[in-house]
């Protein structure tokens, strides 16, 4: 027993999934081994069902049995908000109706078949992520068939902005690419003031990016942010230069493997450094 014990003392399994694929890969704390691709696979679509075939395809090719694992979930599989606690709020059962009322105001439908997360808080704007609950009955599922242990499934911004938090400054905005998707957190000084996700187009250049950033300082009543600090691989363009004066853009050092696809760089998003 001692023998398959082991091997496994500082390391961990860690899956991105994405509608068009997934990746398992293998980190581990010791500061010689690098984080190493295990596998990857194409997904047919963001649907439960199909992510399952998917799953059950990668894990089948990879023994898992017994290995702690997170999964990390790209923004288009979940739901991102911001929620403003009601005034007099003293119970959870009032921060959890006013995030299912902001849910149904943004999302247009109920709460019913998500799961609801967040960093609850009585007395200032905190952030809210929902998960299909189909998608984590297939997770639950593919844990028990597969014998791991699911000791965590997180929404890549949340594992990017906890990743994060202490070299983000006050009042800059933050923001994580995915493939083709922008996801920003809006801050007026430390508090939350809005999430929101937009694909990001063909040849998006700095230009286009200090446009967006001022459509959404317009829409959610703010003033452009100093500072824009953002991960993951994002466009070289996209950074600070000379002339630049309409706001400072940081992006935080990428450590993948430039080949890897962008699902095992989902990965790896919130990973211990």
């Amino acid at each position: 027993m001692l023998s398959t014990i082991m091997p496994r003392l500082g390391r961990a399994l860690r899956i991105g999934i994405a509608p068009d694929g997934l990746a398992l890969v293998r980190t581990s704390l010791w500061r010689h081994e690098r984080a190493r691709l295990l596998g990857q696979v194409r997904a047919g679509g963001g649907n439960p069902a199909a992510i399952g075939v998917a799953l059950a395809m990668l894990l089948g090719e990879h023994a898992s049995a017994g290995w702690p694992v997170t999964v990390v979930l790209s923004d288009e599989l979940v739901r991102l908000w911001q929620v403003t606690p009601p005034q007099g709020a003293s119970r959870m059962a009032d921060l959890q109706g006013a995030a299912a009322l902001r849910f149904q105001a943004l999302f247009g439908a109920g709460v019913d078949g998500w799961k609801i997360g967040a960093d609850w808080n009585a007395t200032q704007p905190f952030l809210a992520a929902a998960i299909p609950q189909p998608l984590l009955d297939t997770l639950a599922a593919a844990a028990r068939s597969h014998r791991f242990h699911l000791v965590e499934i997180v929404p890549q911004f949340v594992a990017a902005l906890n990743q994060h938090r202490r070299a983000r400054r006050t009042g800059a905005w933050f923001g994580v690419v995915h493939g083709d998707v922008l996801s920003v957190a809006a801050f007026d000084g430390k508090t939350l003031a809005a999430v929101r996700t937009t694909p990001i187009p063909p040849g998006a250049d700095r230009d286009w990016l200090e446009g967006h950033v001022a459509r959404e300082a317009l829409r959610v009543g703010l003033g452009r942010p100093e500072r824009l600090q953002v991960c993951g691989p994002a466009p070289k363009g996209w950074a600070s230069s000379a002339g630049r004066l309409k706001f400072a853009c940081t992006l935080f050092e990428d450590e993948t493997d430039p080949l890897w696809p962008d699902s095992a760089r989902l990965a790896l998003t919130g990973r211990a450094p």
